[in-house]
């Protein structure tokens, strides 16, 4: 700098009692050497200039940057965000000129605005080089973040912050890491940045490094980065695999929100990993040991086990044994006595229930268990307090299109068929004269406690008008068990036919199943009243009632015609075989019919 612009900057921070020749020795006046200093000079404003530090406060750094007066600028434009200012008297620091002269007297400077001016020059070439900028995020703002870019404050959305959503942004704030410039606008001095795509470029670089050293059996930590109804998608760092809500725990889940949560870091394993499509599937559950090693011989059938209810479905419910170890509970394991109910309305989820094994299946990991076994069977407890020929009093609980229901006691009930009600009716006229909750006395005919049934009889109560003679069950009216009669149908019903033998005073019944070998062909509705039909005696019970077959006696015909005319095993059908029969014996009678015609021939 010239003597004269030295000398004018010091008169220009002289007071007026001082004169210019006092400090220079020559006699030029104050505007010649004002003119001088800023000769070339179009304006200072809006320039950047170097300045001195000449003074640093609590609050303020004061610099010289040659003009007529100094100027200030706020202690927090040098430091960077989150780190505190480094300046000291003496640093030469470039600075941005708002005003030559603010309404103070003072030089209007900025750092922040300088600093701007020299970001946005090489953030512009790095933003069409498409490079990664560092910055630091110092502030929150609606929608998202201010980025300190050296200078340049841009703006970071929240959805850029990162790859998944952050519940939590305070770890990442003042810390200096890369971004990439989606959008710059000198114009209005806006700059959009994200850190997302700095993370998505490293995820795929680390994604394909990942995936070259996947294999099946190999334990990784990941991050869980969805959740659905059939498990739970989890980020091994670059690629995603799924865990199927089958293996996460060896125990029932339901659902696996029940155990997992977006953002958690777990440890999983590689069960399966397709190499062509990608897909992995992982599994948490084997990690641990499988609770079914050894499970054969820690259950066995006939034992009784404590275990809670996990879980109730229509057609059972499923009993925790051990950790990782079910049962399941059918419906008709479940009660004596009630049929056809939700197991709701016997057990409740989380109840402690003693239960018996029934069955254990180790190939298919299923354990049968029984609620009903730990428990009286009150059929056995009838059989053994009730014989055949007792009478008792019911009440009618069900009437049903084959019969009566009547309950005998402790939640059982008995049936009466519907050809046990009369001697003299027919059962569909005989039954419409009940009513449901009617108390009838009724006669014991048969108890089965194994089967759980008890047979029932009204009109057993009674003589047979017919003084039909039974003994010993195997013969009824001179009918014998496995003999085959002729039977008149009497009446029809959906079940099956009613029908008399013999003298019409012994009553029998052949069952919808048993009108026919053929299923098509088994249709009571086939049958008319008067109808003459061969079957054969399966059954007399003690009232001298019959139980007859018509597919018994068409399966003995069969084995009959078998056993005399070929073998089972010749592989013919019984047509061919009858057939052949049927055309050997014509074949044999032929000579014999010729011989006669020749003899009457002779004669």
């Amino acid at each position: 700098m010239s003597k004269t612009a030295s000398a004018a900057r010091v008169a220009a921070k002289t007071t007026d009692t001082v004169s210019i020749k006092e400090i220079t020795g020559e006699d030029i006046s104050f505007a010649s050497l004002l003119d001088e200093s800023f000769k070339g000079v179009k304006s200072f404003e809006g320039s950047v200039v170097e300045g001195t530090v000449v003074g640093v406060d609590a609050e303020f750094v004061t610099l010289d940057v040659g003009l007529k007066s100094e100027g200030r600028i706020p202690l927090r434009e040098f430091s960077n965000a989150g780190q505190p200012a480094e300046i000291k008297v003496g640093d030469k620091v470039e600075v941005f000129i708002e005003r030559m002269e603010n309404k103070d007297g003072e030089a209007g400077l900025s750092r922040e605005k300088a600093r701007r001016e020299e970001s946005w020059v090489v953030l512009e070439k790095q933003h069409k080089a498409n490079e990664r900028v560092t910055g630091t995020i110092f502030g929150r703002v609606k929608g998202g973040f201010t980025v300190d870019l050296g200078g340049a404050v841009a703006f970071l959305p929240g959805s850029q912050v990162d790859i998944r959503p952050v519940r939590d942004v305070g770890p990442l704030m003042g810390q200096p890491q890369p971004f990439l410039i989606l959008k710059m606008d000198r114009a209005r001095g806006n700059i959009v940045v994200s850190r997302r795509a700095v993370l998505e470029e490293s995820r795929a670089e680390a994604r394909s490094e990942l995936v070259s050293n996947l294999k099946e059996g190999q334990e990784l930590q990941g991050v869980v980065k969805n959740i659905t109804d059939y498990g739970a998608f989890i980020d091994l760092g670059g690629v995603d695999g799924l865990l199927h809500v089958t293996d996460i725990s060896w125990k029932r889940i339901n659902h696996p929100s029940e155990v997992l949560s977006v953002g958690q870091t777990l440890n999983v394993k590689i069960i399966r990993f397709n190499e062509e499509s990608q897909r992995i599937s992982l599994g948490i559950k084997q990690l641990d040991a499988d609770p079914w090693e050894g499970a054969a011989s820690r259950f066995t059938a006939g034992q009784r086990y404590k275990g809670r209810v996990t879980n109730i479905a229509d057609y059972g419910a499923f009993i925790e044994l051990e950790d990782g170890i079910e049962g399941l509970i059918h419906v008709s394991e479940m009660s004596w006595t009630k049929k056809n109910i939700h197991p709701g309305k016997i057990l409740s989820t989380s109840q402690e229930v003693e239960v018996m094994v029934l069955d254990v299946d180790m190939n298919k990991r299923r354990i049968s268990l029984g609620l009903k076994q730990c428990g009286e069977n009150p059929w056995i407890r009838f059989a053994e307090s009730r014989k055949v020929g007792d009478t008792l009093e019911g009440e009618i609980r069900n009437i049903t299109e084959f019969g009566l229901f009547v309950g005998i006691g402790d939640q059982i009930d008995g049936m009466v068929h519907m050809s046990d009600l009369s001697w003299t009716e027919s059962g569909e006229d005989a039954i419409k004269k009940y009513a449901k909750g009617e108390t009838i006395a009724v006669k014991v005919l048969e108890i089965d406690g194994e089967k759980e049934r008890v047979s029932l009889g009204v009109k057993q109560l009674g003589e047979n008008p017919g003084g039909v003679h039974v003994e010993s069950g195997s013969s009824a009216g001179g009918v014998a068990k496995g003999s085959v009669v002729t039977c008149t149908v009497s009446a029809i019903t959906s079940g099956g036919i009613e029908v008399t033998v013999g003298d019409e005073k012994t009553h029998g019944f052949i069952k919808k199943g048993d009108l026919s070998r053929e299923r098509s062909e088994q249709r009571p509705d086939r049958f008319a009243v008067g109808e003459k039909v061969d079957a054969k005696v399966i059954k007399v019970d003690r009232s001298g009632k019959l139980d007859l077959s018509v597919k018994a006696r068409e399966i003995d015909e069969d084995k009959a015609a078998m056993a005399e005319y070929g073998s089972s095993d010749s592989g013919a059908s019984l047509g061919d075989i009858l057939g052949a029969a049927l055309r050997s014996k014509a074949d044999a009678a032929a000579p014999a019919k010729s011989k006669k015609s020749k003899g009457d021939d002779a004669e």
